[in-house]
């Protein structure tokens, strides 16, 4: 049980978690003391927004420790793959909540501007902390080039899938109860190019972000 424990405690530390965890209870933190102050719960979809943003970070978890246990069983992580980049967008999604950035009676904007870049902190942070994850099991299969282009391409998914939540409102588990409808709006834009500009900026925009903010990251952990 011992020996198990540390395995894990092992994994979770490699991975970031408690930092991890810091940073979502500072966010929390910050959140519950705009609730106590203000006497109402304005912005509370950020909880349920970081909530989400765990759970790319909780895929690629568990397809680093089936990696682990069984590495030739590539099989085995075709489930908490495909789950991790439906979901993987939900965490660097919070950076679009800036948008709800503007002055309210109850509260100073300076607070709200630390409570909105909390969040987005968290979010950005579990964001590279899951890609990086699943980085290692793809550099594992197919080789340190390859597998920065596989990265690369994960990362402009994932701008179109913000792009998807936050204009379309589509949510990652839409695939599942309405694929004809996802793969419409996909598939219009990619058929129509010029008449969606947006989908097209927004997704360049946060993909180009992302990987500064992932290379950024990487280099970092390597100079630990």
């Amino acid at each position: 049980m011992t020996k198990r424990w540390h395995q894990v405690n092992r994994l979770l530390l490699d991975n970031h978690f408690y930092a991890l965890l810091l940073s979502s209870g500072l966010a929390i933190g910050l959140f519950a003391g705009r609730v106590w102050l203000s006497q109402s719960r304005t912005l509370s979809f950020l909880v349920w927004n970081l909530f989400l943003a765990w759970v790319p970070y909780f895929w690629s978890l568990w397809a680093l420790s089936i990696h682990r246990r069984h590495p030739r069983r590539w099989w085995s992580l075709l489930l908490p793959g495909t789950l991790w980049l439906l979901f993987f967008p939900n965490a660097p999604y919070l950076i679009t909540d800036l948008v709800h950035l503007y002055q309210r009676p109850e509260i100073p904007l300076w607070y709200d501007i630390g409570l909105l870049m909390s969040f987005v902190w968290a979010g950005c942070f579990l964001a590279v902390a899951s890609l990086n994850m699943m980085h290692q099991i793809i550099r594992d299969y197919v080789g340190r080039t390859w597998s920065w282009i596989i990265v690369m391409g994960s990362l402009g998914l994932c701008g179109l899938g913000i792009y998807m939540g936050r204009f379309l409102r589509w949510n990652s588990w839409d695939i599942f109860l309405y694929p004809t409808d996802v793969l419409s709006d996909i598939g219009h834009r990619l058929i129509h190019p010029f008449s969606h500009l947006q989908a097209y900026g927004v997704t360049l925009l946060f993909a180009a972000f992302l990987f500064v903010c992932y290379g950024t990251f990487v280099s970092l952990k390597q100079r630990a």
